[in-house]
């Protein structure tokens, strides 16, 4: 019992430590990025007509210190929940926790619909495809899929927009429409960019398992439930899915920093008014202190996806927590 709970502190101790690890990382490569802009940050966010309220300003933004100490003072407030203002000069402050809560749930939404939607699509068709390797239809899909994964996917966007959009009518191509407003205009306003997102995961995710099917189906297991007289479907849904869909699920965690970063292009294409935006509005309006807790936001968020990620595929394959546990 005492050793298990060792064992459960570990991990979790070593979660922490990658949270901290990746948190800090990205936010202070930033914010010592910062330090080498033509412009200072005192030029941009300080105006004062004395120096009374110059020093003011510049005690408040931690501009006054020394800019290792001032980033920690930065990630103090981050941790308790204060993600800095929007600075305006002369025009004064706007909070940046009010922006996040509006665009991190669209956000969040576009990202579930698009690895959903990858899986549900790319799990069928990698199993089709290990199933019928060497056919002339399991080489048509692939080449497809291949075809399809060299393709970026603003190209997509743009075509979607262009063709379903403008052309057909079909979804509207710009615009958002949240699901407490109306569900199903939700749905058809998501419809095009979680497409345009997906399709390349699709084509990786089958790949992917397609691959490993392949090979789980050479395995001794697999003849001998063959020999015991076990259906088609059965060996591939119990016995060759399962450990074959370990390489999927962590390719689904890794891919979440490619899709953060398509999601941010994605959304401006298709006027979404979600996280991508709001980093393109701090960029563009030099907004360095709304950008780092951005980034801060979804560093810490790709590392709960992966250890969320990770915890699934100790339910799918027992054999992976035995590992981590040795």
């Amino acid at each position: 019992m005492i050793n298990e709970l060792i064992m459960k502190l570990t991990i979790f101790g070593r979660r922490f430590a990658q949270v901290l690890i990746v948190l800090i990382g990205s936010t202070f490569l930033l914010s010592m990025l910062l330090q080498l802009l033509p412009v200072g940050l005192e030029e941009l966010y300080v105006v004062s007509f004395d120096e009374a309220s110059r020093q003011i300003q510049l005690k408040r933004l931690r501009l006054d210190r020394n800019p290792v100490f001032g980033y920690f003072g930065w990630l103090w407030d981050f941790v308790r929940g204060d993600f800095g203002q929007y600075i305006y000069a002369g025009a004064g402050e706007k909070p940046v926790s009010g922006q996040i809560a509006a665009a991190l749930p669209v956000s969040l939404r576009l990202v579930l619909y698009v690895q959903v939607i990858s899986i549900l699509v790319s799990v069928p068709l990698g199993i089709y495809t290990a199933y019928r390797a060497g056919r002339k239809i399991e080489k048509v899909i692939s080449y497809g899929l291949f075809t399809l994964s060299a393709i970026p996917n603003f190209i997509l966007a743009l075509l979607f927009a262009g063709f379903f959009g403008v052309t057909l009518g079909w979804f509207p191509p710009l615009g958002y429409v949240g699901p407490s407003e109306d569900l199903v205009e939700h749905f058809r306003t998501m419809a095009l960019p979680v497409l345009a997102l997906a399709i390349p995961l699709i084509a990786a995710y089958t790949r992917i398992l397609r691959t490993d099917m392949i090979a789980s189906l050479r395995e001794d297991y697999v003849t001998m439930a063959a020999s015991k007289g076990l259906s088609n479907r059965r060996i591939l849904f119990r016995h060759v899915l399962r450990p074959s869909s370990i390489t999927l699920l962590t390719s689904a965690a890794l891919n979440m920093g490619g899709l953060i970063g398509g999601a941010l292009v994605i959304e401006q294409i298709f006027s979404i008014p979600g996280m991508g935006t709001e980093i393109a509005i701090a960029i563009f309006g030099r907004q360095f202190f709304a950008l780092q807790s951005y980034i801060a936001l979804i560093a810490v968020g790709y590392v709960l996806f992966n250890v969320l990620v990770d915890l699934l595929i100790g339910f799918v394959d027992p054999r992976a927590r035995e590992r981590r546990r040795a």
